[in-house]
């Protein structure tokens, strides 16, 4: 009997530790083929979208299931093992990355942009250029109206659009400035980027906050059609600018060297711990073409696609 009852046991206690395990024979992924969840911050849905295509595109039997969703709730994701990758502004705390090391995962950070946030406002508003420090005092409640700005033609209380509360555009903002309380200033969150960019347009008493590869892509016609109408405020570190040389917008030249004062970086979280899909993407990103896709989105790659030149001496130089 008690052969029996053993055997019994390994019978049932097989098919639970096979359907448990991630690395199972035909049901496991590689860098050419496979399906995996990641998840992103909205603000990046144009990046994710172009990188993920481009490399289904290379590989027909790769797919990659995005969920879109606030910065604080992709991280959460990752930590309950339901998203292989995840894309944000930040990396991860060391309690969270000791939450999957206890779940055996393997973590591993990639750097792969610098972004920036960017300040938007309706076409009817005159003003585009804004100092740190006057941001500041709009976020500290010092600045509430728009006639306390010098190049603004408005006249009322300023209302602040984000697209969600726990989104990394607010986020960023809250970190920048060392906010911690933020109900008594006009915030309102639209729901998404690109619903935050519709509303800046029919009023002019808005002051938006946008990832910039949603306006930032020249190639892209949703791109020019979303940059239609806005004014894009370039930021001046200087509380007192002597020039037109002290703003920067959240393009690539303000970007590359991070004179844009609302630079940010764009990471790349795994968890895999096997050579799987992930990882290629990954490595796509960071030796191939995957740099091209991040600077044609207007962002700044953090590793850059190698060129080749061929120098010609000789008479015909």
């Amino acid at each position: 009997m008690n052969i029996f009852r053993s055997a019994v046991k390994l019978i049932v206690i097989i098919p639970i530790m096979t359907a448990c395990s991630t690395n199972t024979s035909s049901e496991v992924d590689n860098p050419r083929r496979g399906t995996i969840t990641i998840a992103s911050d909205e603000s990046f849905k144009p990046l994710v979208d172009g990188l993920t295509r481009a490399y289904e595109g290379i590989y027909p039997d790769a797919h990659f299931k995005v969920d879109y969703k606030p910065e604080q709730q992709t991280v959460l994701q990752l930590l309950k093992d339901s998203a292989r990758l995840v894309i944000t502004t930040r990396e991860l705390t060391s309690k969270e990355s000791d939450i999957v090391k206890q779940q055996k995962g393997y973590v591993k950070h990639q750097h792969i942009a610098i972004d920036g946030l960017a300040v938007v406002a309706s076409k009817v508003n005159s003003d585009s250029l804004m100092t740190l420090a006057e941001l500041r005092g709009i976020f500290e409640g010092k600045i509430t109206n728009w006639s306390q700005l010098p190049g603004s033609n408005q006249t009322g209380l300023i209302t602040l659009i984000f697209d969600d509360v726990n989104s990394s555009n607010l986020n960023f903002i809250r970190e920048k400035f060392g906010l911690k309380d933020l109900k008594n200033l006009r915030i309102v969150a639209s729901g998404s980027n690109e619903k935050v960019i519709e509303d800046v347009r029919k009023n002019p008493l808005a002051l938006g906050f946008i990832g910039v590869n949603w306006i930032s892509d020249g190639h892209s016609l949703k791109s020019r059609e979303l940059s239609e109408g806005l004014n894009v405020f370039g930021i001046s570190k200087k509380d007192k600018p002597d020039s037109l040389s002290n703003y920067y917008q959240p393009f690539q030249a303000g970007l590359e060297f991070r004179n844009y004062p609302l630079s940010r970086d764009v990471y790349i979280i795994s968890r895999e711990e096997y050579s799987g899909l992930g990882g290629g993407l990954m490595t796509y990103i960071a030796r191939d073409v995957g740099g091209l896709i991040i600077q044609k989105m207007g962002l700044i790659p953090t590793i850059r696609f190698p060129r080749q030149v061929e120098i010609k001496t000789g008479e015909n130089f």
